[in-house]
């Protein structure tokens, strides 16, 4: 039977996606709200359209005839998005709205928690009055973390002794609008983040990545919705061991005996402190950027994950290319606060070729040669050219044997692409802040 794909959303994780279809044996379409120039350049055809809008997009399913689908944005899942396409008899690879609370509802998120027993649930309690969240603040013996309840894009997480003191979290409560908080305990440590493919109770999952919110190198200012990130050649990270990695998985694993009848990707978001991997949050989908560390080292089909997926067979088990990724985005100048908007994008493809080709010798055999990937974000593509939005623009990520090679592929890319207007976090990578990661988890663990 030959497969028709629809991919919903816009992104470079849609972008990511999208690439990792590109080879299978099916047609691919896609719908999101901006025109993506490298989504558009894989797909048989794309429409422009409000992923949130369910009867958008179910309509232009059955126009394309799809026998499968792909979320990629958060807010499309909150929206009901594969609940239409699913009762469309679209196979939809994203979980329904109401198992996607688990990302969308992070009140829900932990009550879940602690009502399975699942391993790594902070202390935390939640909130309706901001008077009696604030009372909790005064009252609380330690710093906390202070959590909207809902969908805020990466953005709306206040750390007490942190980001902010308990008089700036107090006052962050009283003049936001949210109905709902959350406040739990402070983690302290390093995050990490480990992705599995979800479908008739089981789960296969991806090499742990390490992303970076903070908007500056440095991991100073503001948090943004992901600055870039970094996996190793292994399933674990140069700070971590096998160990901490497993345990991260049977966090999920008991997340996903709970979970009844979830499909699609669930994301682990996790703390590696001194007593093990604790759970920062959960998302019902790719992450983004984490989606451009995995889906390139992917060996096996991502089609054959969706097909066994929907005909209720065994989920393939996952093969991966021991190479070592680094992304680095380019964002707007005055992202994320305050955004530019409308700058031209130019890049050119050969430049970046030119990177990869100076440091091809450092690979051995081709599934570790390296490789450098652009993933266009959050851009515009026009009839006179391709323009920034008020979010990320694009990515590239360097894939080598090692992480400071990886970084020095994206580093280079970036550099010789140009990226006026744009700011890159160049730190993401470099030997120096991994070291840092891991100086940082051997005081923890009270190591020499």
């Amino acid at each position: 039977m030959s497969e028709t794909v629809l991919l919903v959303g816009g992104g470079g994780r849609e972008h990511a996606i999208a690439r990792a279809l590109a080879d299978s044996p099916a047609d691919l379409y896609a719908c999101a709200g901006n025109r993506n120039p490298g989504i558009v350049a894989l797909a048989e055809g794309f429409e422009t359209l409000d992923t949130t809008n369910p009867q958008a997009v179910t309509t232009y399913a059955r126009s394309v005839d799809a026998t499968l689908a792909v979320v990629g944005p958060e807010a499309a899942l909150a929206a009901g998005v594969a609940d239409a396409l699913d009762d469309a008899d679209v196979y939809t690879f994203g979980p329904q709205e109401q198992e996607a609370r688990i990302e969308t509802d992070k009140a829900f998120q932990r009550r879940f928690m602690r009502e399975h027993d699942i391993p790594g649930c902070p202390d935390f309690e939640t909130f309706e009055d901001m008077d009696a969240a604030c009372e909790y603040i005064d009252e609380y013996d330690g710093d906390l973390a202070v959590k909207p309840a809902g969908l805020t894009g990466g953005k709306g997480v206040r750390v007490i002794g942190d980001q902010c003191t308990a008089e700036e979290a107090k006052e962050y409560l009283r003049s936001a609008d949210y109905d709902r908080v959350v406040l739990e305990e402070r983690l302290v440590g390093e995050e990490f983040t480990v992705q599995a493919f979800v479908a008739n109770g089981q789960l296969r999952v991806t090499p742990a990545v390490q992303d970076h919110k903070r908007a500056y190198e440095g991991d100073e200012g503001p948090n943004t919705g992901g600055m870039g990130s970094y996996s190793d050649a292994s399933l674990h990270l140069p700070f971590m061991d096998e160990d901490d990695y497993m345990d991260a998985v049977d966090v999920l694993r008991a997340t996903v005996d709970a979970l009844d009848g979830y499909k699609g990707v669930l994301y682990g978001q996790f703390m590696l402190t001194e007593t093990g991997p604790r759970v920062v949050e959960f998302n019902a989908r790719f992450g983004d950027p984490e989606a451009m560390n995995t889906l390139p080292v992917l060996n096996t089909d991502f089609l054959d994950v969706l097909t066994a997926a929907r005909d209720d067979e065994p989920l393939p088990q996952l093969s991966f290319r021991p190479l070592a990724t680094v992304c680095k985005y380019a964002v707007p100048d005055g992202y994320p606060t305050d955004p530019d908007a409308g700058a031209k994008v130019t890049i050119d493809d050969d430049v970046i070729a030119s990177v990869v080709a100076e440091h091809a010798e450092s690979g051995d055999a081709d599934d570790t040669a390296p490789e450098a990937l652009l993933f266009y974000a959050s851009v515009d593509d026009r009839d006179d050219g391709i323009y920034t939005t008020t979010s990320r623009s694009y990515a590239v990520v360097g894939l080598a044997d090692t992480i400071a090679e990886a970084e020095a592929i994206a580093e280079e890319s970036l550099e010789r692409a140009g990226t006026e207007g744009l700011r890159v976090r160049h730190d993401i990578g470099k030997a120096d802040l991994v070291q840092q990661r891991i100086d940082h988890m051997t005081d923890i663990r009270g190591g020499d």
